[in-house]
């Protein structure tokens, strides 16, 4: 899983924090879309560039995501913390 070479084919960046730590900080060009909304948004997953990478405070609900997701048959790759994928986003510009 290269994160970097995702970010540069301009993939689809999702934050799956809640709304309220998206908006104390968040990685340029992601969209907020809670862990706890997803399962009622599959459809909004459909429609992102692929594969989608997914983002988090630390990783863990991430995982979750990225895990269901998969198995609805949405390409996704779990990133990690959004700091890391902010990282990776300023190594491409």
């Amino acid at each position: 899983m290269n994160i970097e070479k995702f970010i540069k084919e301009n993939a689809s960046i999702v934050d799956v924090r809640t709304s309220q730590e998206f908006k104390g900080g968040h990685v340029s060009g992601s969209i907020n879309i809670p862990l706890q909304e997803i399962q009622n948004r599959v459809h909004e997953f459909k429609s992102l560039k692929t594969p989608v990478i997914l983002c988090c405070a630390s990783g863990n609900r991430s995982g979750i995501a990225s895990q269901f997701l998969n198995n609805q048959g949405i390409e996704c790759v779990n990133a990690g913390s959004w700091l890391d994928v902010n990282y990776y986003q300023s190594l491409s510009v």
